[in-house]
């Protein structure tokens, strides 16, 4: 598993979009002042047309929006064994800085916690996740960020069971199954963003833990306002990041055998 988690980080950082885009740059201004100007040229160019059409054009809704829709909003009101919340929304290095709160786009997780504890006031509440950074400190942050949390959600802090050895999102059902040790029938919650929730389930699957999707932090309209434009390419470029990441990663924990599916369905 450490090998996995190592080189998938090396290998995101390398094709991640805005990266490889910059990559492409650089190393096209390289061939063009060292070595062949008419293919370093081509490279550059290659470079500010890809930032330029994935930046402003609708083309990261197309993509994103499939990984939101798999898993239907969740309605239901029957009663619940746990909730479980996947860490990753948090920004602990400038919450636990400050001494408030930081969470980043995703912190409609922790909004839907604070709510699903309190119209579930008998449910057993869980926090999975370490850190996913290359390279860690060793500190359960994310986790004592979330601790710093719960006071404005209205929850008890001795409440919440705390994972926090996860790196990522096959160690969070993993270690969750371990920590929680989930019976047959028991129906728990599972807390993530909604582009995150099919490689999430199948992960769980995969582990033996049946999960209730609740997914969250939804990012596009819908299926019927796909064609909407953005007006700073940073923002597309990130949500083309955000979804590219997920495909891949259903990609790689399939073929590696951590999920249960190559795209998990309801």
């Amino acid at each position: 598993m450490g090998s996995f988690f190592t080189l998938s980080k090396l290998f995101w950082f390398a094709i991640a979009p805005s990266n490889a885009l910059v990559l492409l740059g650089g190393l096209g201004l390289v061939l063009a002042l060292a070595w062949t100007r008419r293919a370093g040229m081509g490279l550059l160019a290659v470079s500010v047309i890809g930032w330029a059409v994935l930046g402003f054009s609708p083309i990261a809704n197309y993509l994103l929006n499939p990984l939101e829709e798999r898993f239907p909003i969740y309605r239901g009101d029957a009663a619940v064994t746990g909730v479980i919340i996947l860490g990753g929304a948090e920004v602990p290095e400038v919450g636990l800085a400050r001494g408030v709160p930081a969470f980043a786009n995703a912190g409609e997780r922790a909004i839907a916690f604070g709510a699903l504890a309190r119209k579930h006031p008998e449910a057993r509440l869980a926090f999975i996740g370490g850190s996913g950074q290359l390279f860690s400190d060793g500190v359960a942050s994310e986790a004592r960020m979330m601790q710093m949390t719960l006071p404005d959600l209205g929850i008890a802090p001795d409440r919440v069971e705390y994972e926090v050895k996860s790196r990522n999102t096959a160690e969070n059902a993993e270690f969750a199954k371990e920590m929680l040790k989930p019976s047959p029938g028991e129906r728990w919650l599972l807390v993530t963003s909604a582009f995150h929730m099919p490689r999430a389930v199948g992960c769980f699957r995969k582990a033996g833990f049946d999960v209730v999707p609740y997914p969250v932090d939804f990012r596009t309209i819908g299926p019927s306002q796909l064609n909407d434009t953005f007006s700073r390419t940073a923002v597309g470029l990130d949500m083309a990041d955000v979804s590219i990441k997920e495909w891949v990663g259903l990609v790689a924990y399939y073929l590696s055998g951590k999920t249960s599916a190559l795209f998990p369905a309801p």
